[in-house]
């Protein structure tokens, strides 16, 4: 069993910021990809932000320049550090991880329960 527990959401202005945390079970080893995707009601989920064990990162063409994203691998946690944020980024934002080795046994493309992020204007 892997856990995502997904925190840091909520509602702020337009031009506000926002941190969003991703804790992966300690348990779990051999991360690979870890990172962040949105979706919006009726909509297909989209990459927002992923890094690497390597720390290579990957970032949608709309946040690039806006969002951080980072992580500290001891505690099998990444980070979302959103600025500048603007009303289209309002969505349920899931923690991602494409795979782990828990108990022995691989598990692959597993998710958190999501987010809530709001910004008004």
């Amino acid at each position: 069993q892997v856990q995502l527990v997904e925190s840091g959401g909520g509602l702020v202005q337009a031009g506000g910021s926002l941190r969003l945390s991703c804790a992966v079970s300690t348990s779990a080893s051999s991360i690979n990809v870890i990172g962040w995707y949105r979706q919006a009601p009726g909509k297909q989920r989209e990459l927002v932000a992923t890094i690497t064990s390597g720390d290579n990162t990957n970032y949608a063409d709309s946040v690039k320049g806006r969002f951080t994203i980072s992580r500290d691998s001891a505690k099998n946690t990444v980070f979302l550090q959103m600025n500048s944020l603007k009303p289209d980024d309002t969505d349920v934002y899931y923690c991602y991880v494409d795979r782990a080795l828990v108990a022995g046994r691989w598990r692959y493309n597993i998710w958190g329960q999501g987010t809530q992020v709001t910004v008004s204007s």
